[in-house]
């Protein structure tokens, strides 16, 4: 299923609101939890992961796989993201009711 970026930049940041993860943890995080429904793509999710960066409200840092012998870049949600993804589900909330009152309208008295 398709994602509008602003959508996918919300699921990246709540995925690391959990804690710190490399881009194919996101990934797979974000399929699991959606019983693969959302498959989120690498020519996605790298260049979300490069925009949340740049605006600060992620940090990257190259650090050694605890269970490979090699090196991924983990990237943690900093306390601007964490501002950020309050107020991105709070207007996903409001998207999601007034959607919900199009899509199940109520029988008029």
């Amino acid at each position: 299923m398709h994602l509008m970026q602003g959508t996918l930049d919300m699921l990246v940041l709540r995925t690391l609101a959990i804690g710190a993860a490399h881009g194919h943890e996101i990934a797979k995080h974000i399929q699991r939890t959606t019983d693969d429904v959302l498959q989120v793509e690498h020519g996605s999710l790298y260049p979300a992961l490069h925009r949340l960066e740049k605006k600060g409200w992620i940090a990257g840092k190259w650090e050694q796989a605890k269970d490979r012998n090699r090196e991924f870049k983990y990237y943690r949600l900093t306390a601007a993201g964490r501002k950020q993804l309050a107020a991105e589900e709070s207007r996903w909330n409001k998207l999601a009711i007034a959607i919900a009152r199009v899509m199940s309208p109520q029988k008029e008295a």
